[in-house]
């Protein structure tokens, strides 16, 4: 393998462009890893009240939260593993879940590929979905937010 500067910054751009915070090749022999650390946390304000506490969370084609939103309460469901996020079991078909939608605890969220393997995730306590936070095809990361269950 050439380990030239270029190779390495493109690698770099890869890491960036897909939100990873480690990327390891391993090609005869040579090894390159690189790795970057999480942005620090940032302090946790109180949130805001408005007069319209869900606009924040829907979006344009979901239908209304059935009550309004009290951000204190959300349960985030974080991915237990790295891969590519599936919001349906096929591109035909329709999402497992919806901002808006009622789920019950074991509930099918979505799929998370990872090694051509699919893991299910399923929703870890009853509630309404209050925000998916990936699109369809996008990497989701270890402990990464992947819906807000209110």
């Amino acid at each position: 393998m050439d380990m030239n500067i270029d190779y390495i910054k493109h690698l770099a751009e890869l890491l960036n462009a897909h939100g990873l915070t480690a990327l390891e090749i391993n090609e005869g022999g040579a090894i390159i890893r690189l790795e970057k650390s999480p942005p620090f946390p940032q302090k946790e304000e109180a949130p805001v009240k408005t007069s319209t506490p869900t606009s924040a969370v829907q979006q344009a084609d979901a239908p209304p939260l059935s009550e309004p939103l009290n951000y204190s309460e959300l349960f985030e469901v974080r991915s237990p593993l790295v891969g590519v996020f599936y919001a349906a079991s096929s591109p035909d078909s329709e999402p497992f879940t919806h901002i808006g939608a009622k789920v019950k605890k074991g509930d099918v969220l979505c799929l998370i590929e990872t090694m051509k393997l699919m893991n299910e995730i399923t929703a870890e306590r009853d509630g309404e979905i209050a925000d998916v936070c990936l699109k369809d095809g996008e990497i989701a990361e270890f402990g990464q937010v992947l819906f807000k269950i209110y």
